[in-house]
């Protein structure tokens, strides 16, 4: 039997290749998982179809979905960062301090319920999107809006109230009223 000895590269290879003039050019996000997680729900809500788009371009491309749907993926990027930037001009003391709660525990959603509901109240009230977790069955609360969390730390700085947050009928009627047109 033969053997190969392991060869280690430590340097760090960039291709500096330039994308084709069909892929359209957009910035990176720029952002480390915390505050990506921190905003991914609101993410997941603004930006499902064209999630949905380059979910469905991998799964026809077999396997080549890397170059082919690198215009799908472009889209999903420009997405990202709008909302992003709309969370960062709206409500970025909730976003920061929700974030920053992340980073200090261990990416621990419910470690972070205090500013968690702030952050979701500031972005339904400023921006317009709600939190909804996907796979929540429709019969119970989400555990985001849940009084008693299973896991939380007694101890925690930031107790969960009712009443910070609107509950999900309260917020699914806010959200009819104002996609229905105003009648003058």
């Amino acid at each position: 039997m033969t053997a190969r000895q392991p060869r280690f590269n430590q340097e760090v290879l960039i291709d500096t290749t330039p994308l084709p003039d069909d892929i359209p050019k957009v910035k990176e996000v720029g952002a480390s998982s915390a505050p990506l997680m921190s905003a991914s729900f609101f993410i997941g809500a603004r930006c499902k179809s064209y999630n949905d788009d380059y979910m469905m371009c991998k799964h026809e491309a077999n396997g080549r979905g890397e170059l082919d749907c690198m215009r799908e993926g472009r889209k999903v990027t420009r997405c990202a960062a709008s909302v992003l930037e709309d969370i960062n001009k709206h409500c970025i003391e909730q976003f920061r301090g929700h974030w920053k709660c992340l980073e200090r525990n261990n990416q621990q959603m419910w470690n972070c319920r205090g500013p968690e509901i702030q952050l979701n109240k500031c972005v339904f009230d400023n921006i317009g999107l709600e939190k909804v977790i996907p796979g929540t069955p429709k019969d119970t609360i989400p555990i985001h809006l849940r009084d008693k969390q299973v896991f939380a730390n007694p101890w925690r700085a930031y107790p969960v109230k009712r009443g910070q947050m609107p509950t999900l009928e309260e917020a699914r009627t806010r959200a009819q009223e104002q996609a229905q047109p105003q009648q003058s």
